[in-house]
């Protein structure tokens, strides 16, 4: 196991216990229905939910959606289809093969049974079936992810050069140097200040240790909010203004990097 996958797992059980089993919200009507597709990855066929802007032949910028450890759950699909609605074509990967989490102990199981080479690899081959579609241009990919989403967001981004703009939402930040040389993305980060796994000080040294090598980077970190402030399943942590804010910050970002609506 790797360090990266040992720190993501160690901070999602400590805090499991304040996130209570997803529910489901209204997906924006804007975009068009998902639909489930599925392509390589290595000697597996994986799938995936393909969220498309609504009406229109152009080309978009696309973003690959990244879940929690809890799976591909209603949230995360809701996060996708918001993409959509602002001129995305979202990818949301499934990681888990189908298998969603409604308790914490099974998300930790899911979470730890993940090998991160296979999730990579996953990763890239999205990113290689949007490169393959008509209404993608190849050129503007990025990618977002949440808690254990968020790490596998920034790895990404350290093993595929090609990705433009990368958004980490409290993910635990790769430290390598070496592997920090290999982004190429832009990459913003919104972190809580009270999280208990990944800290200021470690948001700080990342975002240090990324200007020091010229590497583009915007990071903020919320005072008064603690670990996966952006869902509203969290019952005790959840935090309306920071969202609301991280959010406006993720889609001028996507925007600026990508081309997509604000």
């Amino acid at each position: 196991m790797s360090a990266f996958a040992n720190r993501a797992h160690a901070m999602v059980f400590a805090l499991a216990v304040a996130i209570l089993i997803p529910v489901a919200q209204a997906a924006d009507p804007v975009a068009a229905a998902p639909v489930d597709v599925s392509y390589p990855s290595g000697s597996e066929t994986v799938h995936a939910l393909l969220y498309s802007p609504a009406g229109g032949s152009a080309k978009h910028p696309a973003v690959i959606v990244i879940h929690e450890w809890w799976g591909l759950n209603d949230w995360v699909k809701e996060q996708a289809a918001d993409l959509a609605a602002h001129g995305y074509v979202a990818l949301a990967v499934d990681l888990y093969r189908g298998q969603v989490a409604n308790d914490p102990d099974t998300a930790h199981q899911l979470s730890r049974g993940l090998p991160e080479d296979r999730g990579i690899r996953d990763l890239k081959a999205a990113a290689a079936y949007l490169s393959s579609q008509k209404n993608v241009d190849p050129n503007r990919i990025g990618a977002i992810g949440w808690c254990m989403g968020g790490g596998y967001a920034l790895n990404f981004a350290v093993a595929d050069p090609n990705l433009k703009a990368v958004v980490a939402n409290y993910g635990p930040p790769p430290t390598d140097p070496t592997s920090l040389a290999q982004i190429h993305a832009a990459i913003l980060g919104n972190y809580g200040g009270l999280d208990k796994g990944i800290t200021p000080d470690n948001v700080h040294a990342f975002a240090a240790e990324m200007k020091k090598i010229g590497k583009p980077i915007d990071v903020k970190i919320y005072p008064d909010a603690g670990h996966a402030f952006e869902n509203p399943n969290n019952k005790t942590g959840y935090r309306a203004e920071d969202t609301a804010d991280a959010r406006s910050r993720y889609l001028h970002f996507f925007a600026r990097e990508l081309g997509g609506k604000p």
